[in-house]
């Protein structure tokens, strides 16, 4: 048990993280409600409160170690089921009497409210409640002293000590410093009076065994750092001079409060002095390829598997889902031990790709733990053997040798069920997304660039001193290959053609009714942010598709985020961009922080008022949340989704083009949607287009990524061009290709599309890239209510009118008896005022 345990009962904030490194911290339910709960915490809820069971099973859900509830509400909670071990007693001492045995038997903890400490007294109600632990609250101001706490840990009991009896300072008056209470009860059998200490990692792995003093210990809580006790040299703060500093994460005494053990998060090389991890050997099992992981995250040359498995998402997805369902069909067990440990190499790989080391997956599978409420824990849907296999999007991936082939539908005969899950795309699950860029943006936006550095380092795995670049940018970071150079010219002079085209430059006036005049005219956004995602990736194309509109709208701050690779630069060809469409600042991070960064400015990231730009789904639940923040004051250009394509072919279209522009869409990522509608063709040729696509697929170097595309991809069988077009408006398509005879005749059909792609010798890839038009498109079906991003996206209306007095002799009448109607006079008044004035 522990020595003591604190009570926040008040705003002590300065205590919660020491307090945090030596055991759970006691808050009322009110200041859990109210403010963000310490790592490690009870519930307390006090005698007038009575919260229902909704609000402590979500407190347990959340992560809350214990509740301490009041008796009457204890006997309600143990109805309910909630388990013994999260559920402790609030009891004033003339009432253990009044506790029954099933109440006793169903609580794991006590809280004894007591006016003194009664040794004796105490004793007795640590013997009733013979199972569970006991806590001393007393009504007092002054603060213990440790031997107070001695006595009571003497009978096995703790002190509750208000944090308000608590400091950092040394131990005066009516204060006692956390460390002392902390150390109260240990003992050493050494002469010096150290302490053995285990350091271990934050998972459990021993580092070495160290000595620990009163001095060191206190010093460790205070400031988080690994300071120990050399029996030689005083004093040693861990890394002070080799760099291989320690953050201390919890600080914890052994069941005979003899030792003491040191969880740790360890930097440098290595804890022991001979640069390894461990003064124990080397490190093995998952410890051992966390870290060769994490050093090849950084190191693995280019063109290894391991730095191949982190350059490309999609294969390392296959590899992770390909070892689970090797895992699933063993039988023995040593190819049950085999199969898990090519699934758990993959699975960290993924985890280390995304910055998540074991110690977070085991604190994710301690808070999955005390969760109250559980799943039913049924195999979803697209697990399920009983989906429906035509409709089931989620099918047998196929193997390296099968064919590369879609689904096939009649339109005619499906059902209307099936026709409306036809032009369903996968679910997003947005608010799940948004809950965990949450904390993320929560940190940009009161830390500022501290958490956007910490955030680079973590994510993007670049240490940066600064992530803002602001023009004129040096011109060794624009050199590209005078070809490329060439093709983004020539490209940015077509986009740039198209979109200043589209400035809405005149004002709009119209008269009204004589003598009122009303108008309206368009203004540039002032501040615009703009997400080019990056890395490992290089996208001159989607930083020409935004910048070139807010460029000749005339936004004033034109700020482009995109992260940074691997050295801390950004790519030359971006950067050539940036300079080639005006941007007044270049942020290099990527993810939710950028979104976060631009949509509240910090001292180096100016604030903008919309955000534009495509991304991953952090990228895209980070946009959703900053939207709906009124602190923010930010728009989004659209909701996004994955990138898709629908085709529409007919008797005139090349097999092979079709075949083409169907796995140019493919070979995004395993998530494209592709869709080929046919008019009428006969079986021969639509054999004809499937051979194309399994031929075609097998020479591109994402054919991984396109089987998976394609396997969930479907051809839907129509008789007219009207039918398809109806079906293609329905599903309101990102990219809508039109191979038909007379392809041209048939636009005015279409009511929902992000972009079309007319005739046959129109890919969208020049749309992609260079025809002018613009590649930012709705997706996911919102073409039925969003337009692709173009110049007025960066331009706002302001209307104005101007009434003379003839002009409000004819309409101040008519506005007055409106607003007598509605009952608002001033609004009347307003009128009636002007119009007697101007009579006499």
């Amino acid at each position: 048990m522990a020595t003591f345990i604190p009570l926040a009962d008040d705003q002590r904030s300065d205590l919660l993280e020491p307090l945090s490194r030596i055991g759970p911290i006691v808050v009322s339910s009110l200041l859990f409600s109210n403010h963000p709960p310490p790592k490690r915490c009870y519930v307390g809820v006090d005698d007038n409160s009575s919260p229902n069971l909704e609000e402590v099973v979500s407190w347990l859900d959340r992560g809350v170690e214990k509740v301490i509830v009041p008796l009457t509400c204890a006997k309600e909670l143990i109805a309910a089921g909630i388990p013994s071990d999260r559920l402790y007693l609030l009891l004033d001492v003339g009432n253990v009497s009044a506790v029954s045995d099933t109440v006793r038997n169903s609580v794991s903890g006590v809280f004894l409210k007591t006016p003194t400490i009664d040794l004796d007294l105490v004793s007795s109600v640590s013997k009733f409640f013979s199972s569970s632990a006991i806590y001393v609250l007393p009504e007092t101001t002054s603060a213990p002293t440790t031997s107070t706490i001695r006595e009571l840990q003497s009978i096995g009991a703790a002190l509750v000590i208000p944090t308000s009896q608590l400091t950092l300072a040394p131990t005066s008056g009516n204060y006692i410093n956390i460390g002392d209470a902390f150390l109260a009860s240990i003992v050493s059998d050494r002469s010096d009076g150290f302490f053995p200490t285990i350091v271990s990692t934050v998972t459990g792995h021993s580092l070495g065994l160290v000595y620990s003093s009163t001095e060191s210990i206190r010093e460790s809580i205070i400031t988080g750092k690994g300071v120990y006790q050399s029996r030689r040299h005083g004093l040693w703060r861990k890394g002070e001079t080799s760099g291989a500093t320690q953050e201390v994460i919890s600080i914890r005494l052994d069941c005979d409060s003899d030792s003491i053990e040191f969880r740790v998060l360890q930097h440098g090389a290595g804890f022991c002095h001979l640069n390894r991890q461990s003064c124990f050997g080397e490190a093995s099992g998952l410890p051992a390829l966390e870290s060769t992981l994490r050093s090849r995250l950084t190191q693995a040359p280019k063109g290894s598997y391991t730095r191949k498995l982190f350059d490309e998402p999609e294969l390392l997805r296959s590899k992770i889902m390909e070892e689970a369902d090797e895992l699933c069909r063993a039988t023995t067990k040593e190819d049950v031990a085999f199969e898990a440990a090519d699934l758990l190499y993959f699975a960290l790989a993924k985890c280390i790709s995304a910055g998540v080391t074991i110690a977070d997956i085991e604190q994710s599978l301690d808070a999955k733990a005390k969760r109250v409420t559980r799943r039913p824990g049924n195999a979803k849907p697209q697990w399920s053997k009983q989906i429906s296999a035509h409709i089931d999007e989620q099918k047998e991936l196929p193997t390296a040798d099968s064919r590369i082939r879609m689904r096939t539908y009649v339109l005619s005969e499906v059902s209307s069920d099936e026709r409306s899950k036809l032009l369903k795309r996968p679910v997003l699950k947005s608010e799940e997304m948004i809950s965990k860029v949450k904390p993320i943006v929560d940190e940009v936006r009161s830390r500022g660039d501290a958490a956007l550095l910490e955030f680079t380092a973590k994510f993007d795995k670049v240490q940066l001193a600064s992530t803002v670049i602001f023009p004129p940018f040096a011109p060794e970071t624009m050199q590209i290959d005078p070809t490329v150079k060439s093709a983004i010219d020539q490209a940015y002079i077509n986009i740039r053609k198209f979109h200043a085209a589209q400035v809405d430059g005149e004002a709009l006036v119209v008269e009204t009714m004589p003598g009122v005049v009303c108008s309206r005219f368009a203004r540039p956004i002032s501040r615009v942010g703009l997400y080019v995602p990056g890395g490992t990736a290089i996208l001159p194309s989607t930083a020409l598709m935004l910048g070139i509109p807010a460029q000749v709208a005339g936004c004033k701050e034109i700020v482009l985020a995109t992260p940074p690779r691997s050295d801390g630069s950004i790519s030359p060809e971006v950067m050539y961009v940036a300079h080639l469409v005006g941007a007044s600042a270049l942020l290099k991070a990527g993810g939710a922080q950028a979104v976060a960064a631009m949509a509240y400015g910090t001292k180096t990231v100016p604030k903008v008022d919309k955000i534009f730009g495509p991304g991953n789904q952090w990228v895209t639940a980070a946009k959703m949340l900053v939207q709906n923040d009124t602190d923010a004051l930010v728009s989004i250009d659209m909701p996004a989704g994955p990138s898709e394509v629908l085709v529409i072919a007919d008797h005139t279209s090349n097999p092979a083009f079709v075949a083409a522009d169907l796995l140019s869409q493919a070979e995004h990522g395993a998530d494209s949607q592709v869709v080929l509608v046919s008019v009428d063709l006969s079986q021969e040729k639509l054999d004809h287009i499937e051979k194309e696509v399994d031929v075609q697929a097998r020479a591109l170097s994402r054919v991984d990524i396109v089987r998976q595309s394609i396997a969930k991809s479907i051809i839907v069988k129509t008789s007219s061009v009207e039918e398809a077009i109806a079906f293609s408006n329905d599903y309101a398509p990102e990219h809508l290709i039109l191979h038909l005879k007379n392809a041209r005749d048939n636009v005015t059909l279409i009511d929902n599309a992000g972009s079309v792609f007319v005739g046959s010798y129109t890919p969208e890839s020049c749309g992609d890239y260079a025809s002018g038009t613009n590649h930012t498109l709705p997706t996911n079906g919102y073409a039925r209510q969003f337009s692709g991003v173009n110049t007025l996206s960066f331009q706002k209306h302001i209307t104005s009118q101007e009434i003379t007095f003839d002009g409000l002799k004819g309409l101040g009448p008519v506005v007055a008896t409106l607003a007598d109607c509605e009952g608002l006079e001033a609004h009347a008044h307003a009128v009636r005022i002007r119009l007697r004035a101007s009579s006499t």
